[in-house]
C-alpha cells in the first residue's frame, strides 16, 4: 500500500470502465483523484455502444471518497480544450498539485471496410483519441514544468496502436498517433524528469467490448451473438487462452508507471495484451 502515497491522479474518460478502474487503483495506493468525463453519449457513437451517463461519473466519485480519498469531478470533453483545462485548473487548486496524468478517454468506432469510413466517423474517433489525448496533455504540462517535481504521463493507446486491425481504421490510425504523441513528449520533456508512457491493452471487459454491436465485428454473419459465442472468437486472437483482460489488470500496470517503481521508465510501449501482438 502507498505506491503513490500523496500524489495527485488526473484521469479522463472516469466514469466507467478502465478510467474509474485506474481511479479506484490510484486511489487504494494514496493518490487523490482529478477526475474528468463527458457523461453523456457522443452523437455518432450511438450505433456502436452507449457513453457514460452521470451516474456513472457519481458512482466512481462514491467508490473514490469510499476509500477516504479525496476527488474533484467535472464533466467536460476532451475534444473542448479549454474546458478540460478549466476542469484540471479546477482540481489542481483545490488538491494543490497534480503528478500522475493518464489520457484515457476514447472511443472504438469499426465495421467498415477503410474506404467506406465517413469523414465524420473519422474526425469524430481522430479528435477524441489523438486530440483529445493532446489537449489532455497540453493543459498538464505547464503545471508539472512549473511544479518542478517530475511527474508521469501514461497515454492509453492499444494493440491497435501497435499493428493493423482490419474494418477499425479510423480508431487503428488514432491509437498509432497516440504512440507518436508518447514518444515526442517523452523527449521534450524529459529534461523535466517528466516520463511518458503508453499501455496497450487488447480487449478489455468493458461496455466499448462487452456489446453487440462489437461482437458482431467478428461474428458478422450472426444477427444476435452472445457474449458466450463471441468469447471462444476472442479467446483466438490472443496467444494466452483468455477472450480479453478485466480492467484491474490495465490499472495495475499505469500504476506501475506511476510509480516510483518505474523511476526509469520512459518512452515505452507497455503492452497487456494475452500476446496479441506476437500472435
Amino acid at each position: 500500500m502507498g505506491r503513490v502515497d500523496g500524489k495527485v491522479a488526473f484521469i479522463t474518460g472516469a466514469a466507467r470502465g478502465q478510467g474509474r478502474s485506474h481511479a479506484l487503483r490510484l486511489a487504494q495506493e494514496g493518490a487523490d483523484i482529478i477526475a474528468v468525463d463527458i457523461a453523456e453519449s457522443i452523437p455518432g457513437m450511438e450505433r456502436f455502444y452507449a457513453g457514460a451517463t452521470q451516474e456513472d461519473f457519481d458512482e466512481t466519485v462514491r467508490q473514490v471518497e469510499a476509500l477516504d480519498r479525496r476527488i474533484v469531478a467535472r464533466t467536460a470533453d476532451v475534444r473542448d480544450f479549454d474546458a478540460l483545462k478549466a476542469a484540471l485548473d479546477e482540481g489542481v487548486a483545490e488538491l494543490g498539485h497534480v503528478d500522475i496524468v493518464s489520457a484515457n478517454a476514447g472511443v472504438f468506432a469499426f465495421g467498415d471496410e477503410s474506404q467506406l469510413v465517413t469523414d465524420a466517423e473519422w474526425d469524430m474517433v481522430n479528435d477524441i483519441n489523438a486530440k483529445g489525448v493532446w489537449h489532455t496533455a497540453k493543459a498538464v504540462i505547464p503545471h508539472l514544468i512549473e511544479q518542478g517535481t517530475g511527474g508521469s504521463i501514461i497515454l492509453t493507446s492499444s494493440t491497435a496502436g501497435l499493428k493493423g486491425t482490419p474494418n477499425v481504421v479510423a480508431y487503428t490510425a488514432s491509437k498509432h498517433a497516440v504512440v507518436g504523441i508518447m514518444r515526442t513528449l517523452a523527449l521534450e520533456l524529459a529534461p523535466h524528469r517528466i516520463r511518458v508512457n503508453t499501455v496497450h491493452p487488447t480487449g478489455v471487459a468493458t461496455d466499448m467490448i462487452l456489446n453487440e454491436a462489437t461482437f458482431r465485428l467478428f461474428m458478422p454473419d450472426v444477427e444476435h451473438p452472445t457474449q458466450d459465442a463471441a468469447a471462444e472468437i476472442f479467446a483466438t486472437t490472443n496467444a494466452l487462452p483468455i477472450p480479453w483482460v478485466e480492467p484491474i489488470d490495465i490499472s495495475n500496470a499505469v500504476l506501475y508507471l506511476a510509480s516510483d517503481e518505474a523511476r526509469y521508465v520512459t518512452g515505452t510501449e507497455l503492452k497487456i495484451d494475452a500476446g496479441y501482438t506476437i500472435k
